[in-house]
């Protein structure tokens, strides 16, 4: 059964729910959170959730999550992942899920706590890993992010790197703007870009916080 509530006999070999017996003998862990995984079962957990973004994928892998997915629709992961060992998980019980439901209602919630497992290269996780530490409200342009990571001249490079980003929300891409506080890019659109930064109170077009210019 999925999580819209249909059986699909087809993928019962693959896709389970996680029950106690399934979450044992397995640690916490990820880039760099501090909220504890709920034990996980090998391969990939999966949930499926309504927010007031939209519909939201979220996949985790026994590090933390791997990927959040704008506009899922409910057997995503199926289609995602196809041949993976996959387990259902609902989602007040899913990594960060009651986080990430908080932030989108508007309610203090530190998503930058969320263990993640994102992959990518040693590059990538080095932006990823700048745009994560940059606090709700805030922004920073993608050169900045480039003298962040010692890539000066690189913002481009920056761009591309937050375009491939499995998990935003949790690494919160939609913080970096162009040169000038122009949105730039957003694999959600930027329609969604603007609306999630509105939500942590930040105007396009207004001056907003930044961090100085490396040295």
């Amino acid at each position: 059964m999925d999580a819209d509530g249909r059986s699909h006999p087809e993928e019962a070999a693959i896709v389970r729910t996680a029950t106690a017996a399934t979450r044992r003998n397995t640690a916490p862990g990820g880039m760099g959170g501090s909220i504890p995984l709920i034990p996980l079962p090998p391969g990939r957990s999966w949930t499926y959730v309504i927010s007031p973004i939209g519909p939201l994928g979220l996949a985790a892998t026994q590090k933390g999550v791997c990927r959040v997915a704008f506009g899922a629709q409910p057997r995503w992961a199926a289609k995602a992942y196809p041949g993976d060992d996959l387990t259902h998980v609902f989602p007040h019980a899913f990594p960060g899920g009651k986080a990430i439901t908080a932030y989108l209602n508007g309610l203090d919630a530190d998503l930058s706590a969320v263990p993640i497992d994102p992959g990518g290269t040693p590059f990538q996780r080095a932006v990823w890993a700048a745009a994560r530490a940059i606090p709700p409200g805030e922004t920073r342009t993608y050169r900045q992010i480039a003298d962040a990571v010692g890539r000066p001249g690189a913002a481009r490079a920056v761009g591309q790197a937050l375009g491939a980003n499995p998990v935003p929300l949790l690494v919160p891409c939609h913080r970096v703007l162009a040169t000038g506080g122009g949105l730039g890019g957003f694999s959600g659109g930027l329609g969604l870009k603007a609306r999630l930064l509105a939500l942590e109170g930040v105007t396009i077009g207004a001056k907003t916080p930044e961090a100085a210019p490396a040295a």
